[in-house]
């Protein structure tokens, strides 16, 4: 019968090899430390359901692995302090009526989906995470929603080929 180690020494036993991974992909910053103590809390978690003869070894760096991914995201989305706020780089149109009027009788989801990419500049990834839903909704959202701008608002000169209102 095969019976589990305590996790005290799977940590001991795996600590190196876990940390190795993390600065493997995020270097050697605290962020790694704090990978490297966010594997072994969700290790921790799903340790006692995790069958006796499972490899903890590959077990833990995939954990290692997906932490310091999680890690290298929220660095991109952590705002980067700056000396001075930088002037957007094309003005809404303001007096287009017409446009804002199309845009605000889309549905909901697509109004948002526009609103968060197109406008805001937002990746899709962000948008769906802000909306609850996934990537590629969030991309069919947008798509559906510049098709109906452009059936309702016809003026070629309004709409670029990328589908951004000017």
């Amino acid at each position: 019968m095969n019976m589990k180690q305590p996790f005290e020494r799977v940590v001991h036993e795996h600590a190196a090899t876990v940390l190795r991974v993390c600065r493997a992909v995020l270097g050697p910053h605290t962020d790694a430390d704090d990978a490297w103590s966010e594997t072994f809390l969700a290790a921790l978690r799903a340790y006692p359901q995790l069958p006796d003869d499972a490899n903890m070894e590959a077990w833990l760096v995939t954990i290692a692995h997906r932490k310091a991914i999680d890690v290298t995201r929220e660095r991109q989305r952590r705002a980067v302090p700056v000396a001075e706020v930088p002037e957007r780089a094309t003005p809404l149109p303001e007096a287009d009526h017409e446009l804002w009027d199309a845009v605000g009788h889309l549905p909901d989801k697509q109004r948002k989906t526009i609103a968060y990419h197109y406008l805001g500049g937002l990746p899709f990834a962000q948008v769906a995470e802000i909306l609850g839903g996934t990537n590629a909704a969030a991309r069919r959202a947008a798509s559906d929603g510049i098709a109906t701008l452009r059936r309702h608002y016809r003026t070629d000169s309004s709409l670029n080929t990328t589908g951004d209102p000017r």
